[in-house]
């Protein structure tokens, strides 16, 4: 038997809003969009990025209400460079109790939080 990972799916109360946001952050592609949902991905097509997991979000007139139960850990070249981008974007820095961290913690429009990491250092 083989099985592989295909799609994230996320709640969203605006699914082509909360893709755009995403798409922009990570440099990914919307590869479908309607009212009810959107599809990212970091290639346009599986043989392109064997292996890729597509992000869809769905549309949920529900608000969220509670620290999310996943969230992405993003790694940059340039960590403050990474997040004054994001809050360009529509993220803002968040507190759910992370203390003193390497790590920011943001929250996308919809207020799902995700990290991103410290920068490595440069080699050479």
């Amino acid at each position: 038997m083989t099985l592989h990972l295909n799609t994230l799916s996320v709640d969203s109360r605006d699914p082509a809003a909360l893709a755009g946001f995403w798409s922009q952050a990570l440099d990914w592609f919307v590869l479908m969009q309607s009212d009810d949902q959107a599809l990212i991905a970091p290639a346009q097509s599986r043989e392109e990025l064997p292996g890729a997991v597509a992000v869809l979000f769905l549309r949920n007139e529900e608000p969220k209400t509670d620290k999310n139960r996943w969230h992405f850990d993003l790694a940059p070249d340039d960590q403050d460079h990474e997040v004054a981008r994001l809050e360009g974007l529509g993220a803002r820095r968040t507190d759910v109790g992370q203390h003193d961290v390497t790590w920011v913690v943001m929250a996308d429009p919809e207020g799902n939080e995700f990290c991103v990491l410290h920068s490595l250092p440069a080699t050479g």
